[in-house]
């Protein structure tokens, strides 16, 4: 295990995160507490100081688990948690992004995880109606008061991430260090405007379903499993085609074949290789044994093409118009060519590919 600094800021946290959203058995699904130590304690056992969790996963039971798990050595960890998600059915000021949410939900998630503080409060999603000054106000307060160390946001629209943390930096309050996306083989939309935003504002990037929600794990060999797997899990909104998302699985699943490795091993490293930190969604110690084994070895320059080149997607306007042959020449008077731009305008690579590239 190696480790990253976050953000903009100087904490220190492993390559990988431990999501939790697993821990606890609520409604049927996830691991037992048992089960849920021994992922714990392997993770820990690897080195992995970075754990994500929120104030609803299985019904507060990843909170309370959490907590007991780090009795005696709290500080050794950086903990992660999520407010906006209600905490009472019925009870319209339970969830939100507003100030009165925040509130609540901090406090109770100080108590369930039985610690003083919270290394990192992440923004869970957009609610749709909270001024955008009264949620970095807010967060502020909270990070003066010592109760959260740093901030950071998941799911929201790049412009908001940027007004945001426009707002904040001209109010002098706290920053967001740290977006929270959707990313994925097969989920490679926030190379649009998001991962690019994340750049520009120096924030750290920390995707979940690295495996496609299952599609990436190498257990669907045939694409009519692939295509009953996206009919249940069409609220994950792939905008690819079921023929498409089967390609780029038999293309994991061929890579995986000749470097003798896993199709989710592939797929995880094709995330981390991006210059992200993965969170880890797992179940069972052996799946957490699998992810671990892919900070073994890193994909070839060759292996990373194949699966940019079957997985790419179009970036859309203005992205494919303002780097097209008659824009350049149009803007450039035909004198593109001539400069080194590299120097002088920061480099992003959207789908293997420089964007101040003809």
């Amino acid at each position: 295990m190696r480790y990253k600094l976050f953000g903009s800021s100087g904490l220190r946290v492993s390559e990988l995160c431990l999501g939790t959203m697993t821990f606890g058995e609520s409604g049927g699904v996830g691991a037992s507490k048992e089960e849920s130590l021994q992922i714990f304690e392997r993770f820990a056992q690897a080195g992995g100081n970075f754990i994500d969790t929120a104030n609803m996963y299985t019904n507060g039971m990843s909170e309370k688990f959490l907590g007991e798990f780090l009795k005696g050595r709290r500080d050794e960890f950086v903990v992660a948690t999520k407010y906006s998600g209600s905490l009472r059915k019925g009870d319209l000021n339970a969830g939100g992004n507003h100030r009165k949410s925040l509130v609540q939900s901090v406090n109770r998630s100080l108590q369930q995880l039985d610690t003083d503080y919270i290394d990192l409060l992440w923004v869970h999603m957009w609610d749709g109606s909270t001024p955008v000054e009264e949620i970095m106000r807010s967060l502020n307060s909270l990070v003066q008061t010592g109760k959260v160390l740093h901030i950071a946001v998941s799911d929201w629209p790049a412009w908001l991430v940027a007004q945001a943390q426009t707002i904040a930096k001209l109010h002098g309050w706290a920053l967001f260090e740290a977006l929270q996306i959707e990313y994925s083989l097969v989920q490679r939309t926030p190379e649009r405007d998001l991962l690019p935003m994340a750049r520009a504002f120096q924030l750290s990037v920390t995707p979940w379903s690295t495996l496609g929600g299952g599609l990436l794990s190498g257990k669907y060999s045939t694409e009519e499993d692939l295509k009953k797997l996206a009919e249940r899990r069409s609220e994950m909104f792939f905008e690819l085609s079921p023929e498409k998302m089967f390609a780029i699985v038999q293309e994991v699943a061929e890579i995986a074949n000749e470097v003798r490795r896993t199709s989710s091993q592939v797929a995880l490293n094709w995330v981390r290789q991006q210059g992200c930190i993965p969170i880890l969604g797992v179940s069972k110690v052996s799946q957490l044994e699998d992810n671990l084994a892919a900070l073994e070895w890193l994909l070839s320059e060759e292996h990373l093409s194949r699966l940019n080149a079957i997985s790419s997607i179009s970036l859309g306007f203005p992205h494919d118009f303002l780097k097209s042959k008659p824009v350049r020449n149009f803007f450039y008077g035909g004198t593109h060519d001539l400069v080194d731009w590299e120097p002088y305008i920061p480099s992003i690579h959207i789908n293997n590919q420089n964007i101040n590239e003809q």
